[in-house]
């Protein structure tokens, strides 16, 4: 018997011991101690000299906070670069790593854009945990072109997953959503962000939404046109995301700066032509 083989009947009688368990009030009891010690566990970091502690329930957020200088140094070398005191869109935000990274470290204004309701509990503890709340501010909506109803397509319902889209069945890749849970929301633009939520507009922008990206550029002309600088995620293998992309971010008058990924991208066979773009307005942020 395979190792894997070994691990699905080990999954697999746990998950039956586990709801005959949930059956007794012992078991919902226990249950309930197990969740809240599970939320309640946390990892600390520290990075260039900040340091930041994050909620880690499961092994996807142990696995995050492992790798928090590994597995997007560009990331954080190009949040090193603003400067202080600026205001920053998060979009794709997740648990929060990278809003509270730029609040700490860059005093910047964070707003957090995050639609995962698995998600949205982390990133605000993880807010809270740092002292963060009065420099990031949550939005809990997806970006879209436009205002719509739509579906948020997920792949995974982990505290800190990822790879999911909103009105759009397609993944980082360009490739069909196997998705695992879905549900109904309301979608705006990024314009909307600032004609209708008073949103103030981002001097740089961090977008990562695994698949997206162009449709969300698509919704924000007023914004492109206002920002210093952004750094996008482009799968080059999802052709259309980044003709339609870069055509959007130089109309806006910025120009690209380089693309990078770190040697744990690389490895992985998955996501190895995914890359960390930059752009800027000036030559100012080069990271």
């Amino acid at each position: 018997m395979t190792l894997r083989a070994v691990k699905r009947l080990i999954k697999s009688a746990v998950r039956s011991s586990a709801r005959a368990l949930g059956r007794t009030p012992f078991g919902r009891v226990l249950f309930e101690q197990v969740i809240d010690t599970s939320m309640s566990q946390t990892c600390t970091v520290l990075h260039h000299g900040t340091t930041l502690t994050f909620s880690v329930p499961n092994r996807l957020n142990h696995f995050r906070t492992r790798t928090f200088a590994a597995k997007e140094p560009e990331t954080l070398s190009w949040i090193d670069a603003i400067p202080r005191g600026a205001i920053l869109w998060d979009i794709g935000a997740n648990i929060g790593l990278y809003a509270c990274y730029a609040a700490r470290a860059r005093d910047c204004h964070v707003i957090a854009f995050e639609p995962s309701v698995f998600n949205l509990e982390l990133l605000a503890r993880n807010i809270s945990l740092n002292g963060l709340s009065e420099r990031v501010t949550i939005v809990s909506l997806p970006l879209f072109e436009n205002v719509a109803q739509s579906t948020l397509n997920m792949t995974t319902t982990e505290w800190g997953g990822a790879l999911s889209t909103f009105g759009m069945p397609v993944g980082f890749d360009g490739a069909a959503l196997e998705k695992v849970f879905e549900f109904r929301t309301v979608g705006l633009s990024m314009d909307d962000c600032i004609s209708k939520l008073a949103l103030p507009l981002p001097e740089y922008l961090k977008m990562d939404v695994d698949g997206i990206e162009h449709l969300i550029l698509r919704g924000g002309p007023k914004v492109l046109r206002h920002v210093r600088g952004v750094s996008i995620e482009i799968n080059d293998a999802f052709a259309m995301q980044a003709e339609v992309s870069r055509q959007l971010l130089e109309s806006a008058g910025l120009r690209f700066i380089s693309k990078a990924h770190s040697p744990l991208i690389e490895s992985s066979p998955r996501f190895k032509r995914t890359f960390n773009q930059v752009w800027a307005r000036d030559q100012s942020l080069r990271a």
